[in-house]
């Protein structure tokens, strides 16, 4: 296993479900099973969960994403972000922006990525996907 998991968008949109409805769920089981771990976030997944968690609450965001580290963006993501997509967008196998740079940045850190979305994921050559 990578060293660390980044958590996906879907992933967390999951446990902010779950931990709202206040009743332990696959995200929260997962997160159980995987303590070890250390967890982060990608730059894009942030921004991702800033348009939508707590519509526009800076605090409620913060509060949420304030357990896990966030990857930034880098030259090396940028590379990463650049060759996958040439890959596979010649190989007709392209995949959205955001995911593409969510991808980049797990391959560029080393990460294996935990999301709902594994179709899309596992399209990217070299990339850890793990399902909960």
């Amino acid at each position: 296993m990578a060293n660390g998991l980044i958590l996906e968008t879907t992933f967390l949109v999951d446990l902010e479900r779950e931990l709202a409805a206040g009743h332990e769920g696959p995200a929260q089981a997962f997160l159980a099973a995987q303590r070890a771990e250390p967890l982060f976030l990608t730059f894009t997944v942030a921004g991702e969960l800033a348009v939508g968690l707590g519509a526009g609450d800076r605090r409620r965001w913060e509060e949420f994403i304030g357990p896990f580290a966030v990857l930034p963006a880098s030259a090396d993501v940028c590379w990463e972000y650049g060759r996958l997509f040439r890959y596979l967008k010649t190989n007709g196998l392209l995949i959205g922006a955001n995911d593409l740079w969510i991808a980049a940045t797990a391959l560029a850190f080393g990460k294996a990525l935990v999301t709902r979305n594994r179709r899309d994921f596992q399209r990217v050559p070299g990339l850890e996907v793990m399902g909960y």
